[in-house]
């Protein structure tokens, strides 16, 4: 259900694209997420504190015939970490500070309006797929999760000839439900990631 909607989404965005002027361009910027870990079933972790990640990749934009609006797909790599303390389940174990690692593509497909010529606003969803994520300490060897879900972003920008720069909050939609194994406990926890993008682009 959930890729049938992207598929529909995606067919729409570049469908667009046949009756419009078309732009492209790159991007990349920084990411503070907030919450990426969180509702864990066993009091495994303290102190979870966000770190700066980044988010690189490409983006295409076409104007929305008769409506005035515009439709941005984009196709973004995203790497975020926090810093947190682990508390292993074994008696006797000292807490232990790890960073817990995330990557993952973004393909936002955000509707937007242009006003006074340099700004704009916008909002869309956001799918996502998980590539990989896991901790730094031998303690939590591999961790498994859902690999897709959903999200939403909205934010605003403005334009000065090819630059372009826009601050954007994600949020999440739906869990992503991730386990590990510690020692012979099998633990869930959501790593639903919500976060503060700040972009800077370029169009070709």
């Amino acid at each position: 259900m959930k890729k049938g909607i992207l598929l529909i989404c995606l067919a729409f965005a570049f469908g667009q694209t046949t009756n419009a002027q078309l732009h492209f361009g790159i991007k990349g910027g920084i990411n503070y997420n907030s919450e990426s870990i969180i509702a864990v079933t066993e009091n495994v972790f303290k102190g979870a504190e966000s770190k700066t990640g980044y988010h690189a990749g490409i983006w295409l934009r076409a104007k929305i015939p008769v409506l005035g609006l515009y439709i941005r797909p984009e196709l973004i790599y995203t790497n975020l970490e926090s810093s947190i303390t682990y508390s292993p389940a074994r008696i006797g174990a000292d807490a232990l500070q790890t960073d817990f690692s995330f990557q993952k593509i973004d393909i936002p497909v955000l509707f937007g309006k242009k006003f006074f010529g340099v700004g704009n606003v916008f909002i869309g969803p956001s799918f996502q797929y998980v590539l990989a994520q896991g901790f730094d300490v031998n303690d939590i060897p591999e961790v498994t999760g859902d690999g897709f879900t959903v999200g939403l972003q909205i934010g605003a920008g403005i334009e000065l000839g090819k630059l372009g720069i826009d601050v954007r909050l994600e949020r999440g939609f739906n869990d992503i439900e991730s386990r590990f194994l510690d020692d012979t406990t099998s633990i869930e926890f959501d790593t639903r990631v919500n976060q503060v993008l700040v972009g800077l682009s370029y169009r070709f």
